[in-house]
């Protein structure tokens, strides 16, 4: 007789069960995932949502999410996710309506680890008065994927019919920056080598509520960016190699 037994029930961990489409995988969407997301389009529980039109058209936008440790002062990974694409499409002057999120779990997560990053989610989808309306759960073997993986894809409405684009940038533009530079990167290198630095916290937050008070206020930006990997030297790099020019700092 195939000795074959079941999942522990009592157990606090990812398992490779979880990702096997059976009963472990049902109790993890019914018990913690889809109870937290709850909308009326994720309610469907159906293989794609079906989406209201855009009055203005659409913005879309997909992101994937590494970073360690999966939790960091000022944010977590889950934040990061959701916060980081609404980014995006703030960067193409549009406000974040619906998000698609993957989660690529690795066996032996803690699960009240995972409550907490998903919770965050959730909060920070309704802080941008957006939805997260579908998505995928995935479970890969110890030691594959540093705790969690994210892979986040976003829609949003845009708010404006200028042309926001690195190419639109041109000779007498000024490059203007919103907050210092680094902070974010530097605070999850502090939380990963446990560098005890007093106050320092990741900047992550939406950027949206900056982008609309300039379209309000009638100024037309010609080119966005939101700085990720790479920091200023990367985006004014690759801003100037799609808008032919040279930038000086």
């Amino acid at each position: 007789m195939t000795d074959c037994p079941l999942p522990d029930r009592s157990d606090d961990c990812i398992t490779l069960a979880h990702g096997g489409g059976g009963l472990a995988a049902r109790h993890l969407l019914d018990g913690l995932i889809l109870p937290t997301f709850a909308n009326d389009w994720l309610d469907q529980r159906h293989d794609a949502a079906r989406l209201p039109a855009l009055e203005n058209g659409i913005v879309f936008t997909s992101d994937g999410h590494v970073v360690s440790p999966l939790e960091f002062p000022g944010g977590d990974i889950g934040r990061l996710a959701i916060v980081g694409t609404a980014n995006d499409l703030a960067m193409g002057g549009a406000e974040a309506c619906w998000f698609s999120v993957n989660l690529i779990l690795e066996e032996g997560l803690p699960l009240s680890r995972l409550e907490r990053i998903v919770a965050s989610m959730a909060d920070s989808a309704r802080d941008l008065g957006a939805a997260i309306v579908c998505g995928d759960t995935k479970v890969v073997e110890r030691g594959r994927a540093d705790g969690l993986y994210i892979g986040c894809s976003g829609i949003g409405e845009p708010r404006t019919q200028a042309t926001i684009l690195p190419a639109s940038v041109r000779p007498d533009d000024r490059l203007i920056v919103s907050g210092d530079i680094g902070r974010h990167g530097m605070a999850i290198v502090a939380a990963r080598e446990e560098i005890a630095l007093s106050g320092l916290e990741s900047d992550l937050a939406p950027l949206w509520p900056a982008v609309r008070g300039l379209l309000d206020a009638g100024l037309r930006p010609h080119c966005l960016r939101d700085l990720t990997r790479g920091g200023l030297a990367a985006a004014v790099s690759e801003i100037a190699a799609s808008a032919g020019l040279g930038m000086r700092i």
